[in-house]
């Protein structure tokens, strides 16, 4: 398999990372385990998650997602193989002391950093994000307990999640300047149905920089895999609200040029997104979620996928900015 370097970290990445929000919350232990088995099994190497993942269930306190990868690369002894992300700064709740658990400061970071350790059971992580800005905490600070884990050898390389371009630009100065380590990688929400926030300011940005780029929501949360067309097609899913952002007349208009790039290529829908997004320059590798191997079967179906030039001219010229209503 082609690997594809992220930013210039040193890092070597397939092009395509597996969103790991779905571990304990939307497949239970056993189909995450079958999931990464399966993974694994294709050549593919790249895992994304949070320590977030899944707080926003019920009963569930954030770390979930995490304590399932460190028992799956307990179990299996890959973890020499495995390019593991995380990410820090979103809200965790209270602490025992009754602190506040978030944000970027230098002594959040180093105790969140060995929590997400100790669930992941290893000793390294190889891209610790910045789940978001923290505009209270100077940016030298985030960076140089950041520089501390590099040092230590905790973390390998660091990265930036739902940055503007503006300060994505202030952080890559500040890195310059103090001779600190910068962001190699931003992961933006990126797809066919929501462009317009990356390819402004950020695409060109990261191009320049050289900076890779792993995009979330690489499905829109499922609306174009064509699989819901109309309102309340995804009712108690989990996407509900964001799929319906899209049911409109643009929207609905797109999925049938979806379904026709599709049958030209033998494929599907959500194949076509995501090879789309594979081939798009500058773009390191999307995130998409799956709940069952045969749903992953076919996203990585959609990353082995070439689209003619012409599919793509249309694909581009429709997509536009955003399908949002």
């Amino acid at each position: 398999m082609d690997l594809r370097p992220l930013g210039r970290s040193g890092l070597s990445v397939p092009p395509f990372c597996f969103g790991g929000n779905v571990f304990g919350w939307t497949a239970d232990e056993a189909t995450s385990f079958a999931l990464l088995d399966r993974l694994t099994e294709t050549g593919f190497t790249f895992i994304d998650t949070a320590d977030v993942y899944s707080r926003w269930a019920p009963g569930h306190q954030g770390g979930e997602s995490e304590a399932v990868i460190g028992r799956w690369l307990k179990a299996r002894g890959s973890r020499d193989r495995m390019v593991i992300a995380t990410k820090v700064g979103m809200e965790m709740g209270q602490g025992p002391s009754g602190d506040s658990r978030k944000g970027l400061t230098a002594p959040y970071i180093e105790r969140a950093v060995e929590e997400s350790l100790r669930r992941l059971q290893t000793d390294r992580i190889d891209l610790y994000q910045s789940h978001t800005d923290d505009a209270g905490t100077p940016l030298e600070e985030t960076l140089s307990a950041y520089d501390r884990l590099i040092r230590a050898g905790k973390v390998r390389a660091i990265g930036a999640s739902n940055y503007t371009a503006a300060r994505l630009r202030e952080a890559l100065a500040v890195s310059a300047r103090e001779g600190l380590p910068r962001y190699e990688s931003l992961q933006p929400e990126y797809s066919l149905a929501e462009r317009g926030g990356y390819e402004a300011e950020l695409e060109p940005l990261c191009r320049e920089e050289g900076i890779g780029v792993i995009s979330y929501f690489s499905l829109a949360a499922g609306f174009l895999t064509g699989k819901y067309r109309q309102e309340g097609a995804a009712a108690g899913r989990a996407r509900e609200a964001r799929v319906s952002r899209y049911l409109n007349p643009n929207g609905l208009a797109f999925l049938d040029l979806l379904d026709e790039v599709a049958r030209d290529h033998g494929a599907t829908p959500a194949q076509v997104a995501i090879a789309w997004l594979v081939a798009r320059p500058g773009l390191t590798a999307p995130i998409a979620s799956a709940t069952s191997v045969a749903q992953l079967d076919e996203i990585l179906g959609g990353v082995r996928l070439t689209l003619d030039p012409a599919a793509v001219a249309r694909l581009d010229t429709a997509s536009g900015s955003s399908l949002k209503g």
